[in-house]
């Protein structure tokens, strides 16, 4: 049976150390690998992207292989054929599949009846790679995780939902702040705590960010949401991480974003241009960290 990376919960507690050791290792070593030489790997991208897009493309080749992008213009994914049926077909073409998608259903489905690896590349629900990447650039700067307070400030997406997961993972607490309306999924909250994670959600960002030692944030409308971008704005005011909210968090706490950012909104222009600000390390990680994982996938 091929192994398949939907979410981080998707690699066993006892290998996502494992993973993330290997990341950095990579990294610091500037790995490369025929790991994937012989193998086609498919990206399906139904959402734009420039970092994802990029760093799998290049991640894949420094393995070895061969990606093949394909556009959301190109793509049929449940359109003009049922998504079981596309699952079939592209498991006689490839090696496996990088999919940056809408509903999380649509990479189950392309498990249950593919046969081919599949990678959430992002959906609405998860963005485990992002995730994954950011865990390695707090781990570059502090190795015992487990001692760490991360603070969530924005909607409860699928960021937030990733960094559950990641709790559970590797033992950090997380502490989210959301406005009413906006919090995570109540069932992946649950599961996250079933699993281990220590998650705790509050309204008042000062009370999320108080002591953290990373303090992470997201746009306010992702993409997909732009026609809520008003409304948004103002369940959101308050939530900008600016110099005063920096200020309660740790003495030397970093700033952490996933990109694109909108100054001015989620983060102040002063905040994203600071020393404290590590936005580019995080961008760069997500080569290291999916190299690792895909050669999780294929070993």
């Amino acid at each position: 049976m091929p192994k398949h990376f939907l979410t981080i919960s998707d690699i066993p507690a006892d290998e996502a150390g494992q993973v993330l050791v290997r990341a950095k290792e990579m990294k610091d070593n500037a790995v490369r690998t025929d790991l994937l030489a012989g193998k086609t790997l498919l990206m399906i991208f139904e959402k734009a992207s420039t970092r994802t897009r990029v760093s799998f493309e290049v991640g894949v080749r420094q393995l070895g292989g061969d990606p093949v992008f394909i556009a959301a213009k190109d793509s049929q994914l449940g359109r003009s054929e049922p998504l079981k049926d596309t699952a079939r077909v592209l498991s006689r073409y490839a090696d496996g599949l990088i999919v940056r998608t809408f509903g999380q259903e649509k990479l189950e489905t392309l498990v249950e009846y593919g046969d081919i690896p599949v990678v959430n590349a992002l959906t609405d629900e998860y963005h485990p790679c992002q995730i994954m990447a950011d865990v390695l650039t707090m781990y570059e700067r502090t190795p015992n995780l487990t001692d760490l307070k991360v603070a969530w400030v924005g909607d409860g997406n699928n960021m937030a939902h990733s960094f559950i997961n990641g709790s559970a993972a590797f033992g950090y607490e997380l502490v989210l702040a959301c406005p009413e309306g906006y919090d995570p999924d109540p069932a992946i909250m649950d599961a996250g705590v079933n699993a281990g994670a220590k998650v705790t959600l509050v309204r008042d960002p000062a009370k999320a960010v108080a002591g953290a030692h990373y303090v992470n944030t997201d746009v306010w409308a992702s993409m997909g949401q732009e026609e809520e971008q008003k409304k948004r704005e103002a369940a959101f005011a308050g939530f900008e991480v600016n110099g005063a909210l920096m200020a309660k968090a740790a003495p030397d706490a970093k700033f952490m974003h996933c990109l694109p950012a909108h100054r001015g909104e989620e983060v102040s222009e002063a905040v994203f241009e600071s020393p404290a600000s590590i936005v580019w390390d995080q961008a760069e990680n997500r080569l290291h960290m999916q190299k690792a994982i895909l050669e999780w996938i294929y070993t």
